[in-house]
C-alpha cells in the first residue's frame, strides 16, 4: 500500500533527515564548547592587547630618542673623519709623485717590449717561410711518387677492361641461344592450352544442369514436409500434454502422500514447552539489560568529570606556556642588549679564529651590591667588556692579527695588592666575584651622596677618588658625571635580571613539563574510560541483539504454534481438493492418448512417401558429385597450362631485357678502354715539370735558413736590455711602497672612524630614520647627556609594564574573527536544525495524507472485487494501530457461508482468490498499459477459475491482460491463444489462434 501511495521515498527521506539532525545536534554541542572556550581566551587576550599597545607607544618614543642620540654621536664622529681625510690627501699627493717616477720606468720597459715583439714577429715570419718551403718540397716529392703510381694503375685497368669486354660478348651469345629455345617451347604449348579450356567450359555447363535438378527435388521435399507437418505437430502437442498430465498426476499423488505424512507428524506439545522456556529467558534478559545500561551511565559520568579536569589542566598549561613565551622574549631581549653593551658581536669572528670565543667577559664574572651597580660600572667602564684569560702571554701572539676594533684582556691569574686609605671605605667592598676586578677599583672609595663625597674629598691622596651610588665620580681636583650611555640600563643590573630570568625560565619549563605530563595522563585516563564505555556499549548492543534474536525466536514459536492448528485444518481441505483434481487429470490423460494415436497413424502413412523422396535425393546427389569432380579436374588442367604459358612468356621477356642490358654494359666498357689508352698516350710530361720545381724549392730553403739565424740573434740582444730596465723599475716601486704604507696606516684610522659613523648611520636606517632629517630636527641645545637621561626614563616606564605579549594584538584580532565565524556557524546550525524539523513535519503530514487516501481506495476496491471472485461475501482492510506512520494493515475476508475471524482460517484456494482481489484493487489505482498473470489460477477449482476468468474479462475493457495458464476454462475466456510447440527436438515454435475466427470457421 505504501508503494502504491508513493510514500516509500518519503520514508527514506525521513530516515536520511533524522540522521542529518543527529549529526547537526552533535556538531552544535561541539561548537558551543568551542565558543565558550574561545570567549574565555578572548577576555584574557583583550587585557594583553591593551598592554601591548601601550608598550608599542613607549617603544616608539624610545626609538625616536635613541635615533636622536645616535645622530649626536654621528656629528662628533663626522668632524673627526673630515680632519683625517685632510692628512690622507697630503700623503696621496706624495704617493702620486713616486708613482710618476715608476710610470716613466714602465714606459721605457714598454718600449723595449714593443721592440721585442717586433723582433719576435719577424722571427715568426722567417720561420713560417722556412717551414712553408719545407712543406712545398714534401708536396712536390709526393706528386712525383703519385705520378709513377698512377701510370701503373692505368695499365692494370686497361687489361681488366679488355677481359671484361670479351666476357660480355660471350654472355650475349649464350642468352640469345636460350631466348630462341623459349620461343619454340611457347609455340608448341599454346594450341594444347586452347583445347583444354574448351573441355573445362563444357563440364561447367553439365554442373549447372545437375544443380538445377537438385534444387527441383528440394522444392518437392519442402512441399511434402509442409503437408506432413500438421499431424506431427498435433502428435507433439498431445505428447507434451500427456507428459504434463502425467507429471501433474504424479505431483498430486506425491502431494497427497506428503500431506498425509505431515498430518501424522503435526504435534504441538514440544513447541508449547519451548515457548514457555523462551518467555522465562526473556524476563531474565530484561533485568540484565537494565543493569548494563546503568553501568554505561556510570562510565559516562566518570568521563564527564575527567574531561572537566583535563580542561582545567589544559587552561593552566596554556597560561604557563604564555608566561614562558613572554619570559623567553624578555630574556632574549636582555641577552641581546647585554651582548651589544659588552661588544660581543663586534669581535666574534676574530675571537673565534683565535679560540678565544669561549672565554668569559668580566661583566659575567662580577656583580655589585644592590644600589652600587651604577658606581661599579662607571669605574670599570670598558673593562666590563674585557676577555678574561689565564695569562697575557698566550694572547700577545694573536693581537697583531686584529685589523680593526678594540679588545681588552684581563689576566685572572694575577692578583695585585691594593694599598688602601684607612679613613675611607673602598669600592672593592661592594664588588663580588673576580679578585682581578676588585684590583681595577683600587684607589676608588665610596660616599653615600655627592655632599658626603665633597666633605671627604680633603682626605684623598694622589691617585685616589670617591664615587656615589648614582655614578658621580669625584677626585681631588676633578669630577666626572657619566650620562652618555645609550644602553637601556646598567650592565650589572641587566646581568642580575638575566640570571633571575634564567631561573624563572627553568621553573616555568619544569611547570610546563609537569602540566604536560599531567594532561597526558588525564587524556590517557579519558581514553581508557572511553574504551570502557565503548566496550560496555558494545556488550550492551550485542546483548540487545541477542535479546532481539530471542524475541524473534519467541515470536516465531508462538506464530508456529498458532499455525499448527490452522495447518491441520488446511491439510484436510487440501487432501479433498487434490483427490478431486487427480480424478479430473486421469480423465484428460485418456482423451489425450486417443488423439495422439490418431496422429501417429497419419504419420505412418507419410513414411513411405518420405523414403521414396530420400532415395531420389541420393541418386541426384551422386550424379551431382560426379559432374562436380569432372568440372573440377578440367578446371585444374586448364589452370596448370595457363601457368606454364605465363612462365614461358615471363622467361622470354626476361631474356630480352638481359640482352639489352648486356649490350649497354659492353658499350660502356669499350668507351672506358678508349679513355685509358688516351691517358697512357700522354706519357711522362708531368713528371719532368715536377722534378724541375723540386730543385727550385731546395735552393730557396737555403736562403731563408740564413735569414732565420740573424733574426734569432737580434731577439736575444733585445731580451737582455729588457731585463735591465725591469730591475730599475723594481727599485722605484720599493720607494713608492714606503709612502703607501704610511698612507695605509692613516687610511685605517680614518676607516675605523668612518665605520663607526656608518654603523651609527646604519642603526638609524635599520630603525627606519633618515639621518639628514633627524640632524635637521635636533634642537640647538641638544646634547648626549640630556638625551641619555631621557632614554633611561623611557626605559623605566617600559619596565614598569612588566611582561608583554606582543603577539596578543594579532592573536586577539585572529581569535575575534574566529569567534565571529563560529557564531555564524552556530546560527547556521540552529537554522539548519529548524529547517530539518520542518521537513520532518512536512514529510509526516504528506505521508499520512497519501497513505490514508490510498488505504481508503484499496479498501473500496477490495470490497467491490471480493464478491465478484467469491460470488458473495465481503472483505475489507483494517488498520492495526492509531498512528498512520507505523501502523500495520490486516485483511478481513469472509467468503459466503463462513464466519472466520482471521484470514489464516481460509483454505489455499480462498487465500488465492482473496490475494487476487487485493492485488487487482491496488492495480486499479494506477493501472499499467497491460498486465501479465503467470498461472494465477493454478490453486483454484473450476468454479473459482470461471469467476476469476470473468473478472479478468470484465477488467480487460480498460487494461490488456496476458496470462499463462494450463486450465481449459481459462483458455476458453481468452481472445487470443498462443502455444509454444516443439516441432523438432531442441526447436520451439509459436502457434497462434484467434478464438473468434476459429469459432466462425467451426460454425461455417
Amino acid at each position: 500500500i505504501e508503494e502504491a501511495a508513493g510514500i516509500s521515498k518519503y520514508k527514506e527521506r525521513r530516515k536520511e533527515t533524522e540522521h542529518r539532525m543527529r549529526r547537526t545536534r552533535e556538531n552544535l554541542e561541539r561548537l558551543e564548547d568551542l565558543r565558550e572556550e574561545l570567549g574565555r581566551q578572548l577576555q584574557h587576550l583583550e587585557r594583553q592587547a591593551a598592554a601591548a599597545e601601550k608598550y608599542k607607544q613607549f617603544k616608539e618614543e624610545e626609538r625616536l630618542v635613541r635615533a636622536q642620540l645616535q645622530a649626536l654621536k654621528w656629528k662628533a664622529l663626522n668632524d673627526k673623519v673630515q680632519g683625517s681625510e685632510s692628512r690622507i690627501r697630503d700623503l696621496e699627493v706624495k704617493l702620486e709623485a713616486c708613482i710618476a717616477d715608476q710610470r716613466a720606468m714602465d714606459a721605457q720597459i714598454e718600449q723595449q717590449r714593443e721592440q721585442h715583439h717586433e723582433l719576435s714577429d719577424k722571427l715568426n715570419e722567417v720561420q713560417g717561410r722556412y717551414y712553408g718551403l719545407g712543406a712545398d718540397i714534401a708536396r712536390v716529392e709526393q706528386s712525383i711518387q703519385h705520378t709513377k703510381e698512377r701510370g701503373n694503375q692505368l695499365r692494370n685497368d686497361l687489361q681488366q677492361t679488355i677481359e671484361a669486354c670479351k666476357a660480355g660478348e660471350e654472355q650475349i651469345r649464350m642468352d640469345q641461344e636460350q631466348l630462341e629455345e623459349v620461343s619454340i617451347e611457347l609455340t608448341e604449348i599454346e594450341p594444347h592450352y586452347e583445347l583444354v579450356k574448351e573441355e573445362s567450359d563444357a563440364a561447367n555447363d553439365n554442373l549447372h544442369e545437375a544443380e538445377e535438378r537438385m534444387q527441383q527435388w528440394q522444392v518437392e521435399w519442402d512441399e511434402f514436409n509442409h503437408q506432413a507437418n500438421e499431424p506431427r505437430q498435433r502428435a507433439q502437442v498431445e505428447q507434451s500434454r500427456i507428459q504434463h498430465l502425467e507429471q501433474s498426476v504424479e505431483r498430486l499423488r506425491d502431494r497427497i502422500e506428503r500431506l498425509k505424512g505431515e498430518q501424522e507428524t503435526l504435534s504441538a506439545g514440544p513447541l508449547e514447552e519451548e515457548v514457555a522456556m523462551l518467555e522465562e529467558r526473556m524476563a531474565e534478559a530484561d533485568m540484565k539489560i537494565e543493569d548494563m545500561q546503568a553501568g554505561v551511565l556510570t562510565v559516562q559520568e566518570e568521563m564527564k568529570t575527567r574531561r572537566e579536569h583535563n580542561n582545567q589542566i589544559n587552561l593552566e598549561l596554556d597560561q604557563a606556556k604564555s608566561e614562558l613565551q613572554t619570559l623567553k622574549g624578555r630574556h632574549a631581549s636582555l641577552e641581546a642588549l647585554q651582548q651589544a653593551a659588552m661588544g660581543e658581536s663586534d669581535l666574534v669572528e676574530w675571537l673565534a679564529q683565535n679560540n678565544l670565543d669561549d672565554k668569559p667577559r668580566l661583566a659575567q664574572q662580577v656583580s655589585a651590591d644592590s644600589g652600587w651597580e651604577k658606581a661599579v660600572e662607571t669605574v670599570l667602564g670598558d673593562y666590563l667588556q674585557a676577555v678574561c684569560v689565564d695569562g697575557l702571554d698566550a694572547v700577545t701572539a694573536v693581537v697583531s692579527g686584529l685589523e680593526k676594533g678594540v679588545v681588552s684582556f684581563l689576566d685572572t691569574s694575577q692578583h695585585p695588592s691594593m694599598p688602601g686609605n684607612q679613613y675611607l671605605l673602598p669600592l672593592a667592598d661592594k664588588v663580588q666575584g673576580e679578585d682581578t676586578a676588585k684590583a681595577l677599583t683600587a684607589g676608588v672609595y665610596i660616599a653615600d651622596d655627592i655632599a658626603r663625597a665633597l666633605q671627604l674629598r680633603g682626605q684623598l691622596r694622589g691617585g685616589e677618588s670617591l664615587i656615589t651610588p648614582d655614578g658621580i665620580w669625584i677626585g681631588p681636583n676633578w669630577m666626572r658625571v657619566a650620562r652618555d650611555s645609550n644602553q637601556e640600563d646598567s650592565v650589572l643590573k641587566r646581568q642580575k635580571e638575566l640570571e633571575s630570568a634564567q631561573i624563572r625560565l627553568q621553573e616555568l619549563e619544569a611547570t610546563v613539563d609537569n602540566l604536560t605530563e599531567t594532561l597526558t595522563e588525564g587524556r590517557e585516563s579519558l581514553r581508557e574510560l572511553e574504551e570502557r564505555r565503548e566496550q560496555a556499549q558494545r556488550e550492551l548492543t550485542d546483548y540487545s541483539r541477542s535479546i532481539s534474536d530471542l524475541k524473534a525466536q519467541l515470536s516465531a514459536k508462538q506464530v508456529r504454534l498458532e499455525q499448527f492448528s490452522m495447518r491441520r485444518e488446511r491439510i484436510s481441505n487440501e487432501l479433498d481438493e487434490c483427490r478431486e483434481q487427480q480424478a479430473h487429470e486421469q480423465e484428460s490423460l485418456g482423451e489425450a492418448r486417443l488423439v495422439l494415436q490418431e496422429a501417429m497413424d497419419v504419420m505412418a502413412k507419410d513414411t513411405d512417401q518420405r523414403e521414396a523422396l530420400l532415395k531420389q535425393r541420393d541418386d541426384i546427389k551422386h550424379h551431382l558429385d560426379q559432374v562436380k569432380q569432372s568440372a573440377r579436374g578440367g578446371k585444374d588442367r586448364a589452370h596448370q597450362l595457363a601457368l606454364q604459358v605465363q612462365q614461358l612468356k615471363s622467361k622470354q621477356d626476361s631474356f630480352k631485357q638481359g640482352l639489352e642490358r648486356l649490350r649497354q654494359q659492353l658499350a660502356t666498357m669499350q668507351e672506358r678502354r678508349s679513355g685509358i689508352e688516351e691517358q697512357l698516350a700522354l706519357g711522362d710530361d708531368p713528371f719532368v715539370e715536377l722534378q724541375a720545381e723540386l730543385e727550385e724549392k731546395l735552393e730557396a730553403r737555403l736562403t731563408v735558413e740564413e735569414e732565420l739565424t740573424a733574426a734569432r740573434r737580434a731577439q736575444e740582444e733585445c731580451e737582455h736590455t729588457l731585463r735591465a730596465a725591469e730591475k730599475k723599475r723594481g727599485e722605484a716601486e720599493q720607494a713608492a711602497q714606503g709612502v703607501r704604507s704610511e698612507l695605509e696606516r692613516h687610511r685605517m684610522d680614518w676607516q675605523g672612524m668612518r665605520v663607526q659613523r656608518e654603523n651609527l648611520q646604519a642603526q638609524l636606517t635599520e630603525s627606519q630614520f633618515d639621518l639628514e632629517t633627524v640632524v635637521e630636527e635636533l634642537p640647538q641645545e641638544a646634547n648626549e647627556t640630556d638625551w641619555t637621561q631621557e632614554l633611561e626614563r623611557i626605559g623605566v616606564r617600559i619596565s614598569r609594564l612588566g611582561a608583554i605579549n606582543l603577539a596578543a594584538i594579532d592573536e586577539f584580532k585572529s581569535q575575534s574573527e574566529r569567534k565571529n565565524y563560529l557564531d555564524a556557524q552556530h546560527d547556521d546550525l540552529i537554522q539548519a536544525l529548524e529547517t530539518l524539523e520542518n521537513a520532518i513535519r512536512k514529510i509526516d503530514r504528506e505521508t499520512r495524507t497519501r497513505f490514508k487516501e490510498t488505504f481508503d481506495k484499496v479498501t473500496s476496491g477490495l470490497s467491490e472485487l471480493f464478491p465478484k471472485v467469491f460470488g458473495g461475501g465481503h472483505a475489507y482492510l483494517e488498520l492495526t494501530g492509531d498512528d498512520l506512520l507505523d501502523t500495520g494493515v490486516a485483511i478481513m475476508a469472509r467468503p459466503p457461508g463462513k464466519k472466520n475471524s482471521t484470514i489464516h482460517l481460509l483454505s489455499g484456494g480462498e487465500k488465492a482468490l482473496t490475494a487476487i482481489a487485493l492485488v487487482f484493487s491496488i492495480f486499479q489505482l494506477n493501472p499499467a498499459p497491460f498486465c501479465m498473470l503467470d498461472e494465477v489460477d493454478a490453486p483454484l477449482d473450476d468454479a473459482n477459475v470461471g469467476r476469476y476468468s470473468r473478472m479478468v474479462e470484465e477488467m480487460s475493457s480498460r487494461v490488456q491482460f496476458i496470462y499463462i495458464t494450463h486450465n481449459k476454462i481459462a483458455m476458453e475466456m481468452a481472445h487470443q491463444l498462443m502455444g509454444v510447440t516443439m516441432h523438432e527436438p531442441g526447436v520451439s515454435r509459436l502457434v497462434t489462434v484467434d478464438v473468434e475466427e476459429a469459432a466462425a470457421m467451426a460454425v461455417a
